[in-house]
């Protein structure tokens, strides 16, 4: 991220340790600004794997619960750099390369313009592909007796 890009956005690059203190950015901070990110991108039916989707199929129908936005993302954040890890699920017919590219721009640019951090690397593993017949609960089959 640029100087001046940062300093537009009220962080200054490098700012996070100074002589008059220092400001530390939790690892699940930029976890769940990178899922965040992620999730905004047209194309992105969801992340994890497919364990992970599993309990959150579970979690969702839990009253009250609600799901982690840090799903499917795994970080390494030092004092000026994170890395992030993305698990994605793309949606059927989605030029996977032209997604990809845009997930890890929209990441790059949340995590840095918010966190004032500077993202070193963004690898993005597509698991699978999610074909609208696929969803549970989008129509009931019909019987094949009557």
């Amino acid at each position: 991220m640029s100087t001046q890009t940062a300093e537009k956005n009220g962080v200054q690059a490098g700012k996070l340790v100074t002589d008059k203190g220092s400001t530390a950015i939790a690892d699940v901070v930029v976890q769940k600004v990178a899922g965040l990110a992620a999730r905004e991108i047209r194309g992105v039916h969801a992340l994890g794997g497919g364990a992970t989707r599993a309990l959150s199929a579970l979690r969702d129908r839990i009253p009250g619960a609600t799901a982690s936005a840090g799903q499917g993302v795994s970080v390494e954040v030092g004092e000026k750099q994170a890395a992030v890890d993305l698990e994605i699920v793309v949606e059927y017919g989605v030029p996977i390369a032209d997604l990809a590219k845009s997930v890890r721009g929209n990441v790059i640019t949340a995590i840095e313009q918010i966190t004032g951090l500077e993202v070193v690397e963004v690898n993005i593993n597509v698991n699978d592909v999610h074909i609208p017949s696929d969803s549970a609960g989008d129509e009931p089959e019909a019987a094949r007796v009557r």
